[in-house]
């Protein structure tokens, strides 16, 4: 360690502050300088106070190496000079996150990123090294992802990030944070291509199969005037609130081919053809299989699909109602077991593969969810006919237990009284339909699913499928992440 001084011009004055600092040898192999302390504006006996303080001189005025040994213990001989030190009177300062920091680097290293980043992101003129602001950004959504205000109040200062680019707090400061994200968004396509380029090398991987889905963020705040946040249909339950829809696109193995951030109020229906162009244009013609919920394409778009020059298949989840018309069909088949208490078996019709699956415990989770419903609505109803209701208030309170029970409202031939009737037993009561019911209880625990891709295996289609529900747990996961709030 050694001082340091600054000087600097205010008013006509100068002014000169002084620092503790030290010399630290960083991954590339420079020797870069780290504030230890500021002292500000000192004398010239306090400069030579400190200067006694920080630095150890042999008579010739150079640096002497010393050796630390415990005081309870014979110290070796040695060719420089020994210090015994007391091991119950030493304090762990500042400790810091190494080995994850460490290979965050390696990692960004045999990724290449340097080679794509470094043109793309030249120092400011001011100074600001903004590649190196970029790696402790990516450094921290790998290792402890948060807010920028949390990595700049607490993460850089408990991590080695600074050491290991040889940069002080300073590279943290809020304002470098935000602008250097503000950078990266013009390079967004670019970085895609070069990503994908790089997997390809690194794993030999194909891109034959792609996962498609949406979710949704909301935001706690008032409306504002303009922008992308705003009412929508919320996948969180937050109908009150703005929010953006987020739309992603990643391979089995998990790596995101393109992503783009919507306006909340964007139907789900109206995203997938942009998409279709969007990889087509930036990756090229290829025969791709999209993975894809129920809820994101139209028939419209799927008969684009089938009718495509260059094949593109797609499977994607069907609702339940289409059961109706395949039922006859699947009920010839055989079930076939591709996991435990799971089975499927598949039917080929007009130019599409149908995959009907069932699983016990999926079974046993709606049947429970039905049971509970069905007995609060007829509970709900009983009450209602014990009261002194007119016929208005009836329906008031009626639709509001179809809204609760959902499903189960529809399961139960409810008669209402006429308009010029009055409330009475007689004129409202209910029973349980047990056509409806017997359909119900026989499709629960089931899903169908839908394709252009022929085969005869229903396994390998419903393993396929299954990858999308993994990448829906993980949108779950990082949502529900609290220190993502910070």
């Amino acid at each position: 360690m050694f001082l340091r001084h600054k000087i600097r011009r205010k008013d006509g004055k100068e002014h000169r502050t002084w620092s503790v600092v030290e010399n630290r040898r960083v991954q590339s192999g420079r020797v870069v300088q780290r504030q230890v302390l500021y002292l500000g504006e000192i004398n010239d006996s306090q400069r030579a106070a400190w200067s006694r303080a920080v630095e150890v001189f042999d008579e010739g005025g150079r640096s002497k190496q010393i050796a630390l040994f415990a005081e309870d213990r014979p110290a070796p001989v040695l060719d420089c000079d020994v210090v015994s030190i007391r091991l119950s009177a030493m304090r762990l300062r500042r400790p810091r996150q190494w080995g994850a920091c460490w290979l965050a680097m390696v990692l960004w290293d045999q990724l290449r990123l340097d080679d794509f980043w470094r043109p793309a992101l030249p120092p400011s003129r001011e100074g600001t090294d903004w590649l190196n602001v970029l790696k402790t950004l990516v450094a921290y959504r790998l290792i402890s992802p948060g807010s920028e205000w949390r990595l700049h109040r607490h993460w850089f200062e408990h991590s080695a990030m600074g050491d290991l680019l040889g940069e002080d707090t300073g590279l943290a400061q809020p304002n470098n944070l935000y602008r250097c994200l503000d950078l990266l968004v013009a390079h967004k396509p670019a970085l895609f291509t070069f990503l994908r380029e790089r997997w390809k090398n690194l794993f030999q991987a194909d891109f034959e199969v792609l996962l498609y889905d949406l979710t949704s963020t909301y935001f706690e705040c008032d409306p504002p005037e303009s922008g992308k946040r705003k009412f929508g249909y919320s996948r969180d339950k937050r109908a009150d609130c703005v929010q953006v829809v987020i739309a992603l696109i990643v391979t089995p193995d998990g790596l995101p081919l393109a992503y783009e951030v919507m306006d909340g109020n964007t139907s789900d229906k109206t995203t997938l053809r942009a998409f279709l162009t969007k990889i087509e244009t930036q990756y090229g013609s290829a025969k791709r299989t999209w993975v894809m919920d129920r809820g994101i394409p139209t028939e419209e778009v799927l008969a684009e699909m089938r009718g495509s020059p260059t094949p593109i298949h797609y499977l994607v989840g069907t609702p339940r109602g289409r059961l109706t018309k395949l039922e006859q069909a699947l009920a010839a088949k055989l079930w076939e077991d591709v996991r435990e208490s799971v089975r499927v078996k598949l039917i080929e019709q007009d130019e599409e593969t149908y995959v009907l699956a069932r699983g016990e415990s999926r079974r046993d989770k709606e049947q429970g969810m039905r049971r509970r419903r069905l007995r609060k609505l007829i509970k709900r109803l009983r009450e209602l006919q014990r009261q002194d209701l007119t016929r208005d208030e009836l329906l008031l309170k009626l639709d509001a237990a179809k809204k609760e029970a959902g499903k189960a409202y529809g399961l139960l031939v409810i008669h209402t009284p006429t308009k010029d009737q009055p409330v009475t037993p007689q004129t409202f009561h209910f029973a349980l339909d047990r056509k409806k019911l017997r359909l119900a209880r026989r499709r629960e625990g089931c899903y169908l699913l839908r394709s252009n891709i022929r085969s005869d295996d229903p396994g390998h289609l419903w393993r396929l499928y299954l990858q999308l529900v993994e990448i829906e747990q993980a949108f779950k996961e990082l949502k529900n992440d609290p220190c993502l709030s910070g």
